[in-house]
């Protein structure tokens, strides 16, 4: 389904292990423990202005479910996603790619609860970046909320290009 034209929907994802720090970096985003709903919530940037992203925490690698049936809204702009890192994490980055979106990722390595940084041993990295995305390496192990401010300029940059800013 993959077309020439330029993405058009935003997927932002944190990949990780199990206890990486998927879901605590989806909390400090939105200042209060989420989790994955039934629609699109609101983003707020400050006290007035804010997007519309769908979200989808826990990841359905973890779920053991396909990602398409977790998102219980039709087209949703921008995807806030926790994926786990393996190898089957492909099948959400494509559902998403072959849906015109285009990819903002933060890679937790090390997380929270791993040892130490890891080997990307299924080449996950090399295939994310041959898709329209842009993919970086966050430490789990630190506070989230300089990541997380990173991520919330990249959607307030993408969604203000787009004219999705609200408020």
């Amino acid at each position: 389904m993959q077309t020439n034209q330029p993405p058009q929907n935003l997927l932002v994802a944190v990949l990780g292990h199990r206890k990486s720090g998927k879901s605590y970096t989806w909390n400090t985003l939105f200042g209060r423990t989420v989790k994955t709903g039934t629609k699109e919530r609101r983003l707020y940037f400050n006290s007035t202005e804010y997007t519309s992203v769908y979200l989808v925490s826990g990841s359905s690698e973890e779920r053991q479910a396909y990602v398409g049936d977790l998102i219980k809204v039709k087209n949703p702009r921008i995807v806030l996603c926790s994926i786990q890192y393996v190898a089957h994490a492909m099948k959400t980055f494509n559902y998403f790619v072959d849906r015109g979106y285009s990819m903002y990722v933060h890679w937790l390595n090390p997380g929270w609860d791993d040892q130490g940084g890891y080997h990307d041993e299924h080449q996950l990295g090399p295939k994310i970046l041959s898709m329209h995305s842009m993919l970086g390496k966050r430490s789990g192990k630190v506070d989230a909320e300089a990541r997380v401010g990173e991520m919330r300029h990249y959607i307030y940059d993408w969604a203000k290009g787009k004219d999705l800013v609200h408020g």
